[in-house]
């Protein structure tokens, strides 16, 4: 599957896939300001990930009706967890196109596993499965994507741009954005309040 970016097999110890990326206080770009981002893709070539805490007015049943996946009267009859599923702005890059970050007990032969506990998949398939109640089990919806061309994200790390920290299938997955910034940055164990524009690995 074209995620828009090529990415080939290379040594990953370098790289911070499945890690997240937390904007630090000096960050420029307002579009990424307080934003956690889950890196699905790093090597030598380039990088991508999504924006995990920044959600649309659009909701996901919405998303379903504008598909034409369902018919806006059976919009009620979706599985009680799909009801409110929100749908995430994953980043700047091709917005209208969509992304499902989800769980390891669904996949389908496009799905890419991030790690063991993360995959993601980009066909419709994964939508109407999850609106049938057979989708998995913890699944994120985003629209568009974060992208860095060869080299890119390095030097904005070396800049202060991002703070890097693992990443945990529960921060990943847990709707609530009000405090996702400040989650993130505590499973870390760094205190907001003490975070400067200096920037690290944690």
């Amino acid at each position: 599957m074209d995620y828009g970016m090529k990415f080939v097999d290379s040594d990953k110890s370098d790289y911070l896939e499945g890690h997240f990326l937390v904007a630090m206080p000096g960050m420029e770009d307002e579009r990424f300001s307080k934003a956690v981002i889950y890196i699905c893709a790093h090597n030598a070539e380039g990088a991508m990930g999504f924006v995990v805490n920044q959600t649309q007015d659009l909701r996901f049943r919405d998303l379903l009706v504008q598909l034409d996946i369902i018919k806006h009267e059976d919009a009620i009859r979706l599985p009680e967890r799909t009801l409110g599923l929100p749908v995430h702005n994953g980043g700047p890059v091709e917005r209208s196109r969509g992304f499902v970050l989800h769980s390891g007990d669904y996949t389908v032969e496009s799905s890419m596993c991030v790690n063991n506990a993360v995959y993601l998949t980009a066909t419709i398939d994964i939508l109407r499965d999850i609106s049938n109640g057979i989708g998995p089990k913890r699944a994120l919806m985003v629209l568009g994507y974060a992208g860095w061309t060869a080299g890119q994200l390095e030097n904005e790390i070396a800049m202060n741009g991002w703070l890097t920290c693992e990443a945990t299938p529960s921060l990943i997955f847990d709707h609530d954005v009000s405090n996702k910034y400040e989650a993130v940055l505590a499973s870390a164990g760094i205190d907001p309040l003490h975070l400067s524009v200096s920037a690290g690995h944690a």
